[in-house]
């Protein structure tokens, strides 16, 4: 059991890695050129179409982070647990403080400094869920014979 949650856990993690990272690089620097009449449309579009697609596997990382503290792989130290914990509180609480309030303001109409703080405060997101993904590999490879 507690290899299918790190496994689970991993999938999860790599599948938002390169989800972010996609929205960091491409999806984001693009909503500055919509354009004014078709902005709010396209940002609601945006927001109905991403949430079912990235909820699911956050839901599932946070879960299984948590149950590693009590199912934790073999060879797998408590810090890095702890760790991965970790991140995966900074990722939701950089969600919920940072970028949901930055597309509140952007889902009534395009507004720069929002877009701004938007691009820039993702890349808490995109750092953590990168670190996540490189410790997790680390973990499964912990649970290889050596």
């Amino acid at each position: 059991m507690p290899q299918a949650i790190l496994l689970i856990q991993l999938a999860a993690t790599l599948f938002l890695t390169g989800l972010i990272w996609c929205i960091q690089i491409v999806h984001y620097p693009l909503f500055d050129s919509v354009g004014d009449l078709g902005y709010t449309r396209y940002h609601k579009r945006h927001m109905r179409r991403i949430t079912p697609i990235v909820f699911p596997p956050m839901l599932a990382e946070l879960l299984t982070s948590a149950s590693m503290f009590w199912f934790a792989p073999p060879h797998v130290p408590q810090w890095s647990i702890a760790l991965g914990f970790s991140l995966v509180i900074l990722i939701w609480l950089s969600t919920m403080l940072l970028q949901v309030p930055a597309h509140r303001l952007l889902e009534k109409q395009f507004a720069r400094p929002a877009y701004v703080r938007l691009c820039r405060s993702n890349w808490i997101r995109t750092c953590a869920w990168t670190v996540r993904s490189a410790l997790l590999i680390w973990m499964m490879w912990m649970q290889l014979p050596h």
